[in-house]
């Protein structure tokens, strides 16, 4: 008898490999210019940083600054969902698309836009299902990030893709829907 239970760890081994891969990528950019695969908008060399943006990132600082987040939020959407590797390639793959066509002349790294991808994605889906520990979810996740959120996709500064942030909560909020469970 085939089951469909959520085993969080089988999504949390999943958490640790998608870091690592992260930080691998980013350390090997020290060595071997990848920077150049980043996401330019309308720019066909550009298009394959729509999936390479979260891997690549402008240093040690920016990785850093980058890793609590995202664990942090990968990790409570490993221990609220299945198959929560569908919802990270989705967001990547629709905040990616979004910024392609709609971002900034600009060279896009960086982890960010899955990261308010996956916040806002939390808080909404939180929200649509109605549900006690999602509601929690939501509500930590909005305690803890809701005025980076707000912050994040003001233009104050030329080297921060506010842009991308504001297509990754856009990605976040269309996820959520996309996969709200049904009744």
């Amino acid at each position: 008898m085939k089951t469909h239970a959520h085993r969080v760890k089988d999504e949390i081994t999943g958490v640790v490999l998608f870091v690592t891969a992260v930080w691998s990528i980013s350390l090997l950019d020290l060595v071997i210019p990848l920077r150049q695969y980043g996401l330019e908008p309308r720019s066909l060399s550009g298009l394959s940083g729509v999936a390479a943006m979260p891997f690549l990132h402008a240093g040690l600082n920016h990785l850093a600054s980058n890793t609590v987040p995202l664990t942090v939020l990968l990790m409570l959407l490993a221990g609220s969902r299945a198959r929560s590797w569908l919802i990270v390639l989705n967001i990547v793959l629709l905040s990616g698309s979004l910024l392609w066509v709609f971002g900034r002349p600009a060279l896009h790294i960086g982890a960010s836009a899955l990261i308010f991808g996956l916040a806002v994605f939390l808080i909404v889906s939180g929200v649509l299902e109605r549900r006690f520990v999602p509601l929690v979810i939501a509500a930590l996740v909005g305690l803890m990030y809701g005025s980076t959120l707000l912050w994040g996709i003001l233009p104050t500064a030329k080297e921060v893709s506010w842009d991308g942030h504001l297509c990754g909560m856009i990605a976040g909020t269309i996820t959520a829907v996309w996969f709200k469970p049904r009744a």
